[in-house]
Formats: structure tokens, sequence, C-alpha cells
């Protein structure tokens, strides 16, 4: 792949990744609820769950959902209600002193960050449109794949990096239960408003 569609590709990627949606939002509400580091096996997840996506929609799969809309539509409805719940745990998330000695609740899973790009049909959107406009045919179809998920993964890291520090900076805010709970209220308000922007 050369360099100029590389830099471009990264450029797609890095615009899919870095707006707003549920991953960012539930990055930014998992940094303010257990800090950055607690956080990072659910960044993980969902990097991971990117690849898995990636390399589906490279090698096969994505062609049935371009073949069947149905299959599409499903997707659609298994994320906005797999979005919506995770939307409820965020809004209902239990007030928790940073300064407590006692161990605070455990973070959103590692297996529930990649469950979420199955279900995520921005996700889905992101690999095809990527796969799509950015891989190479014949024998250079596997490199420029492996071309793109280097850039999957180096624009997840720091679009990761950006969300989980902002929403650490602001659980630091965070000090009484009250400032919490509206601040956990709104991001599971806006996790529950990226259900609008797969139905558009």
């Amino acid at each position: 792949m050369e360099l100029s569609l590389f830099l471009s590709m990264l450029g797609f990627l890095w615009v899919a990744a870095i707006t707003p949606g549920p991953n960012n939002m539930l990055l930014t509400a998992s940094g303010a609820n257990f800090g950055f580091w607690r956080s990072m096996p659910l960044m993980i997840g969902i990097m991971l769950g990117m690849q898995c996506i990636l390399l589906l929609v490279a090698f096969g799969i994505g062609g049935l959902i371009t073949l069947y809309p149905s299959l599409h539509f499903m997707l659609k409805v298994a994320g906005s209600l797999y979005l919506l719940w995770l939307a409820w745990k965020i809004a209902t998330a239990a007030y928790e002193k940073l300064e407590t000695d006692a161990p605070p609740p455990k973070p959103i899973p590692f297996y529930q960050g990649g469950l979420l790009q199955f279900l995520n049909p921005k996700a889905w959107l992101m690999a095809l449109g990527a796969v799509a406009s950015f891989s190479l045919s014949g024998g250079a179809y596997i490199t420029s794949v492996g071309a793109i998920s280097i850039g999957i993964v180096s624009v997840n890291i720091v679009s990761g990096v950006i969300w989980l520090g902002f929403g650490s900076l602001i659980g630091r805010l965070l000090r009484s239960q009250r400032a919490w709970v509206i601040f956990n209220v709104a991001m599971g308000l806006l996790t529950a408003a990226c259900v609008l922007l797969i139905w558009r």
C-alpha cells in the first residue's frame, strides 16, 4: 500500500474513531467511574472486537450484510437494544467516592467491550468502508487488509486514550454525589442517543 493511500485511510479511520459514538461514550463513562488504568481492559476489548469485525468483513461475512438488508436490520435492532441496556447501566451506576479505602465496584468487563463491536453498526460500517475503499486487489489484498488492521489499531489506541483520559479527568472533578449522578445520567442519555445515529 502506497504511503499516500495509507495516510488517506488513516484520515478516514481517525474521523470514524474519534467522533462520539457508543465506544467513546462507554470509555468516557468507564474512565470517570473507575479511572484510566482500570478501564484499560474495556479499551483492549473494544480494539480486539474491532479487529474481529475487520477480519470478518475482509474475508466474506461483510458481503452478506450488503447482500441481505434484513441482516443489517437485525444488527441495528440488536445493537440498539444492547446500547440501551449499556445506557441504563451507566445512568444507574452507584455513587462511589474516589477517596474511599474500600475497593470500587467492578469496571465494565473486557468481553463486553468486544461484544459491543459485533452489535455496533458504526463498527461494521467503519470496517466495510475501510475494506471497500482502501483494500487492493489481487495478490496485494491480504497485505492491504494488514495495513488497514494496523491503521485501525493505531487510531483506536489514540482515540481510546483520549476518551479514557477525558473521562478520568471528569471523574476527579466529581466530588459530590449529586455531580456524580448528573454525570452518569448524562452519559447514559448520550449513550442511548447513539441509538438515533444507528437509525439515521
